[in-house]
């Protein structure tokens, strides 16, 4: 189990140490949690009232935030505690599984298959024929890596992973368990004599950029033609869908249960809610924000926060609810 002295995290966060404490921390903990062997964090004044009965021996705190140390416990103060405390999380982070062997003998791997130093695979996965792997890419137990994808330098993906044909995903990314990159779109129209439904082929595939991270159970289908792409450093939460010639550009971000429909377009920095819906070949630019559960039917102007069923500005629909709220009583 690792352990640290308030002193060695002072010296990992460069912060301001105020008070002292002789109890070697164990770990992180929320603070009504928190024994007396972790170190808490106070990112908010709404959290102080529940410092004075916490047990944590310390506590990272922002340093807008006012607030004194009692006897036998520490604060060290930094600029924002959040950040902090992600790199305190870094710091006692447990180590991945580890692999007995590089490339398991249940492993399928194609003869045509190119696989880079230091790269991993895991029992039961199936890597296809003319796949590329990069440097230290590492594939869990049963993921399937499909004919002529290419996956860049350190990338992993966690096991139920699929990743179909022709795939291009960057450097650095995180899949986590179950996701589906370059299942087919969503696409059909009746037939000619009205009784049933034709299948649009779905040619295209997915280019997904550099440090992109998917959360479980996520969907990043392919497109009718050309690609969908993911950019770089986007991060998506679990159970999300970026359907068919979506685009996204760098650093969006998709909170669980939201999606996009078909050949939507985001900009840059794009934040989308939980739950919401983006309605196909809808545009939104870049800094735009979509509060959670709201549907988007129209474009969103650059910097913009929209709310509500069907999304408007956030402001407008704010005194909506008031004054509906108003009309009630």
């Amino acid at each position: 189990m690792k352990s640290y002295t308030i002193q060695e995290i002072n010296d990992f966060l460069n912060g301001e140490l105020i008070g002292s404490t002789d109890q070697h921390i164990d770990g992180p903990e929320e603070l009504q949690k928190a024994k007396t062997n972790h170190i808490t964090f106070i990112g908010s004044t709404k959290y102080v009232k529940y410092w004075a009965d916490s047990k944590a021996c310390a506590a990272i705190v922002n340093a807008n935030i006012k607030i004194e140390p009692d006897d036998k416990r520490a604060l060290i103060i930094v600029p924002n505690a959040d950040l902090a405390m992600a790199k305190i999380l870094e710091l006692f982070n447990p180590p991945a599984p580890e692999f007995e062997l590089d490339i398991h003998p249940t492993a399928v791997v194609h003869e045509t298959a190119t696989i880079g130093e230091g790269s991993k695979i895991g029992a039961n996965c199936y890597v296809g024929k003319n796949v590329v792997l990069g440097k230290g890419v590492t594939l869990y137990p049963n993921v399937c890596v499909f004919d002529e994808t290419i996956i860049g330098d350190q990338t992993i993906a966690w096991s139920g992973t699929v990743i179909r044909e022709r795939c291009i995903i960057g450097s650095h990314c995180i899949f986590h368990t179950n996701v589906s990159i370059g299942a087919d779109g969503f696409g059909y129209r009746p037939s000619d004599d009205g009784r049933g439904l034709v299948k649009i082929p779905q040619i295209g595939n997915v280019i997904i950029g550099h440090f992109v991270e998917i959360g479980a159970n996520s969907c990043v289908d392919r497109a009718k033609f050309s690609s969908t792409i993911v950019g770089d450093g986007c991060k998506i939460d679990n159970l999300v869908q970026v359907a068919h010639n979506s685009v996204m550009g760098r650093s969006c971000i998709m909170a669980g249960h939201s999606g996009l429909a078909g050949s939507v377009t985001l900009g840059d920095g794009v934040i989308i809610g939980g739950s919401a819906s983006i309605k196909d070949h809808t545009t939104i630019h870049s800094g735009a924000t979509v509060g959670a559960g709201s549907g988007v039917m129209n474009d969103v102007a650059a910097g913009q926060t929209v709310l509500g069923y069907p999304a408007q500005d956030a402001k407008k629909m704010l005194k909506q609810w008031v004054a509906m709220r108003r009309l009630t009583k």
